[in-house]
């Protein structure tokens, strides 16, 4: 096992340290120090894995948004950068959910129900298509779509169930997924994938918009949605991300953009 391996499996270090302190009986004493020790050394790995994953400043990579139709952006870097956090190379991500002018998401609730099947939003199931020409590197089709957590102790679910997911492998955050090698050290991240809906395999050539799966609810997602990033390798764990820019037609302007969506903006491809 090389140096790098135990670094990305920092969470199970920290679980290992929870459990020996979950578990401690009898005060202060050998089980209690070490349940310390292994928390404190899982989380200085994780602190300086994250730091290792900032990214070196770069211009946009030019790429094909990636869902048709009209979507909603959220979690994205056109309004604060890093959109979500520098870990797993999400940086620069985004997430969409779908938009149609005929329909709309079930409403948040504030206690019940806490959460709802993923098929009624209307993200669940849309088409996820390549955003450029490239190879796919790795798939992940198995993990379930679970119910949403719109509710307020959905989220505090949520942010627990993420806790755990983060002390896993990418797969566990990132639920079902494909990756794409687009070359010239870049790779698109699409994750959130609907179960048994991958139409592409390890070593397929896919062409920019081709159907690569479809939206689903799995790994640590609130709602169906599409989670989209660009990184400098194909491992979420070590990659660093990479900013991309889309050209969309903004829905409340009616003009062509070449961006990305800010937050709460309606747009559709161009």
């Amino acid at each position: 096992m090389t140096l790098m391996t135990i670094w990305k499996r920092h969470g199970l270090i920290f679980g290992a340290g929870t459990l020996c302190i979950v578990a401690n009986g009898s005060g202060i004493g050998p089980l209690w120090l070490t349940g310390v020790g292994l928390l404190a050394i899982g989380g200085l790995l994780h602190w300086l894995l994250i730091r290792r994953q900032r990214p070196v400043p770069r211009p946009p990579v030019s790429v094909a948004v990636p869902v048709p139709g009209r979507w909603s952006a959220l979690n994205g870097p056109a309004t604060k950068v890093p959109s979500h956090t520098h870990s797993h190379a999400q940086t620069y991500a985004i997430d969409l959910t779908y938009a149609p002018p005929e329909g709309s998401s079930p409403p948040f609730a504030a206690v019940w129900p806490f959460g709802r099947r993923p098929e009624e939003f209307p993200t669940f199931g849309q088409p996820v298509l390549a955003a450029a020409d490239g190879v796919v590197v790795a798939v992940e089709g198995r993990m379930r779509d679970h119910w949403s957590r719109t509710s307020l102790p959905g989220y505090a679910f949520l942010y627990l169930e993420g806790f755990i997911r983060g002390l896993g492998w990418p797969r566990h955050l990132w639920g079902n997924h494909v990756l794409v090698d687009l070359g010239d050290g870049t790779v698109a991240g699409f994750a959130h994938l609907r179960r048994g809906s991958l139409h592409v395999k390890v070593g397929d050539r896919v062409t920019a918009g081709q159907l690569l799966a479809e939206c689903g609810n799995s790994g640590n997602s609130s709602e169906p949605h599409l989670h989209f990033q660009l990184m400098d390798g194909p491992d979420p764990a070590t990659a660093r991300g990479i900013p991309f820019q889309w050209t969309f037609r903004d829905d409340a302007s009616g003009t062509d953009r070449e961006g990305v969506p800010e937050d709460a903006s309606l747009f559709t491809p161009c």
